[in-house]
């Protein structure tokens, strides 16, 4: 979850000769729309409470905090990069740069995430062997343990799900990065929209999935299906890069030298003595 992202971004940086600028700003614009997207939905989900939301179905309730989440992440998400093309980087207006502030947004999630991962690992490392009677409390110590057991059981190939979904995720932000630049490519704010939608359509979809309690490898799979179609788009998109033009020298008239003989008489030895 880590190293794609850092892979990704060295591979990009080399093939477009671009500095390490626009992901750094790509990583900022997640970060930024995320101390905006966080606070709004912990704002927002109590109040579902209040509204007669636990009185519904259990499919009805999935379906709206799907279609909730989904929307949130795709307005702040997708509007904060609008931001970041606008104001930001006004020189990424190309299909590799849009893909480097692209690669940026999703690096920046795919790390902290890992981060997030490894420092569950430590703790769970950590855990191993000791007396978890002093640590837990009663109520909740074979729940602990349950949990504990679980982790350390699982296959060895469940534990790179989560490199597997983020390498998904990442080649989805990529598509909606492409996006959202068209905005400024194609001067039409409707493919702002269109990536609104399309990202409220990927997180909705993993939400609901999640809801319905379907497998891991199930869930992984659908969003392996929005991965193609990311690709598929990223593909459509693609422009050839603009060659920086040189800026043109003008030309001075240099006269052509020609020797001429010169008499060989004292007075002119004695000027060339120290020349």
């Amino acid at each position: 979850m880590i190293a794609i992202p850092i892979f990704l971004a060295i591979y990009l940086i080399r093939k477009f000769n671009q500095s390490w600028r626009l992901l750094w700003i790509g990583a900022a614009t997640f970060i930024f729309s995320q101390i905006l997207h966080i606070p709004f939905n912990n704002l927002v989900s109590p109040i579902f409470k209040q509204t007669g939301f636990s009185t519904l179905p259990i499919i009805g309730q999935i379906i709206i905090t799907a279609a909730f989440l989904g929307i949130s992440a795709g307005v702040f998400e997708e509007l904060s990069r609008y931001a970041m093309y606008r104001w930001f980087a006004k020189d990424a207006r190309s299909w590799g740069r849009g893909l480097l502030a692209g690669a940026g947004h999703g690096g920046a999630e795919a790390i902290i995430l890992g981060a997030l991962a490894l420092y569950g690992y430590l703790q769970l490392v950590s855990l191993q062997g000791a007396n978890l009677e002093a640590l837990v409390p009663a109520g909740q110590l074979e729940a602990t343990r349950a949990q504990i057991t679980a982790y350390w059981s699982a296959p060895w190939y469940m534990t790179l799900l989560g490199a597997l979904e983020r390498l998904f995720a990442i080649t989805i932000q990529l598509a909606c990065s492409l996006l959202v630049l068209q905005a400024f490519t194609r001067r039409q704010f409707w493919w702002v929209g269109l990536a609104i939608f399309y990202h409220a359509l990927v997180d909705g979809v993993s939400v609901f999935t999640s809801g319905m309690r379907l497998s891991a490898m199930t869930i992984e799979g659908i969003v392996g299906v929005f991965a193609i179609v990311s690709v598929g788009i990223i593909i459509t998109l693609r422009k050839p890069e603009k060659i920086e033009e040189s800026i043109p020298v003008k030309s001075v008239y240099v006269p052509e030298f020609t020797s001429k003989p010169i008499d060989e008489t004292e007075d002119n030895l004695d000027k060339t003595r120290y020349q």
